[in-house]
């Protein structure tokens, strides 16, 4: 029932995507979100909302607005869902065929490499949301391609900073068998290499285990080996992940996609006014404040911060903007944010946290940049083998 509604509303709305054309004085955004398909996992405690990063678009509209009345600046929205399995080519379709100068991306990596890969226009700015991977940052670079999402890059790296300046520098790694583990134990490899750590052991969890009826006895002979101070796991679905801690052969902290985990944001932040953007969030989607739905939300409001410094609605001069040294945003993170010109991702500080208590941001004090210490978090630009200009 709910697949047939949502081809439905696929249907009678990706149609109209162009054929809605903004007025004058106003600024519209186009969101397209595709839904994935998520593994079976042994745990399934936190469902993921239905409206994930897309409540975060919202409540930017909403801000943007609220500054944007007295300029005599309107902003909205067109929101297209498309089901997990409809193709990409049909998602590049409606990228193609929409007026829309400024285009919020939420999808996976496939659909998202497809649509930058094809032509749709000089005029489109494209915010990608949604994907982490590495490869849109350092060889798919595209000069239309900004990422308010950070790369699994940025996430190794905080959370390596921070083990480094706890002397944690000794780590077992335990990988998922899923390609995002995958990706994710590839760039804390890269983090540990960078900064100085070690792996000393590595394992993989064959997924065949039922944790939750194994895991006093399966866990403690899987993390045996050398002494190391902390297990670092990568299980980005949340498979097993949860079932290592208080486990584990010898009592170590976990950290990585779970216990002890780096994100672009979680509802533990409350500093520099955070409290008053996720009460806001709160308000509009009865629920917490995702990493999805700050993404989403940086990458509206830097539209609206760039209309607003300009005093105009006019999509070239925003999007030239947007791109430039000039261009930065504050996002209640402590710093203000801007985008990489030769990657076009968004620097900024990274949360770390557990499940319910804050531990701290980074970039940690003491690893110093030539430029900003924001890029000390991810490929910096002698790594990135695509240039955007």
């Amino acid at each position: 029932m709910y697949r047939t509604l949502l081809l439905s509303f696929l249907l009678s709305t990706i149609w109209g995507v162009h054929a809605q054309v903004p007025a004058a004085d106003e600024i519209s955004i186009l969101y397209i979100k595709q839904l994935i398909d998520r593994p079976p996992v042994l745990a399934n405690l936190d469902a993921v909302p239905e409206d994930e990063g897309t409540a975060g678009a919202r409540l930017a509209i909403q801000d943007n607005n609220a500054t944007g009345r007295f300029l005599k600046q309107q902003f909205t929205v067109q929101e297209v869902l498309f089901n997990a399995s409809e193709s990409a080519d049909t998602i590049l379709k409606a990228v193609q065929e929409s007026k829309h100068h400024f285009v919020i991306l939420n999808l996976p990596a496939l659909s998202l490499e497809s649509v930058i890969k094809a032509d749709v226009g000089n005029d489109k700015l494209l915010f990608n949301v949604g994907s982490a991977d590495d490869r849109f940052r350092i060889e798919l670079c595209r000069n239309n391609l900004l990422h308010s999402v950070p790369s699994r890059a940025m996430l190794g790296d905080a959370l390596t900073q921070y083990l480094i300046k706890k002397r944690w520098i000794d780590w077992m790694l335990v990988q998922g068998p899923l390609e995002g583990d995958k990706k994710f134990a590839d760039a804390m490899r890269r983090s540990a290499a960078k900064f100085g750590a070690k792996i000393l052991t590595e394992k993989i969890w064959d997924g065949g285990r039922d944790a939750r009826r194994s895991a006093q006895s399966e866990v403690p002979l899987l993390t045996q080996g050398k002494d190391y101070d902390v297990l670092i796991v990568a299980d980005e679905w949340g498979d097993f992940g949860d079932y290592l801690m208080y486990r584990t052969w010898t009592p170590r902290p976990v950290a990585g996609t779970q216990s002890l985990f780096p994100t672009g944001w979680y509802w533990t932040a409350e500093q520099w006014g955070a409290t008053q953007l996720q009460t806001r969030f709160y308000k509009l989607a009865k629920r917490r404040l995702g990493d999805k739905d700050f993404a989403a939300w940086v990458a509206v409001r830097s539209i609206g911060e760039a209309a607003t410094r300009l005093n105009s609605t006019e999509s070239k001069k925003i999007i030239d903007y947007i791109q430039s040294p000039k261009f930065e945003l504050a996002a209640y993170k402590g710093r203000k944010l801007s985008y990489r010109p030769w990657s076009g991702q968004l620097r900024q500080p990274i949360v770390v946290t557990t499940p319910k208590s804050l531990v701290t941001n980074s970039p940690q004090e003491g690893f110093l940049h030539q430029r900003n210490e924001l890029d000390t978090l991810g490929f910096d630009e002698p790594e990135v083998h695509c240039k955007r200009n």
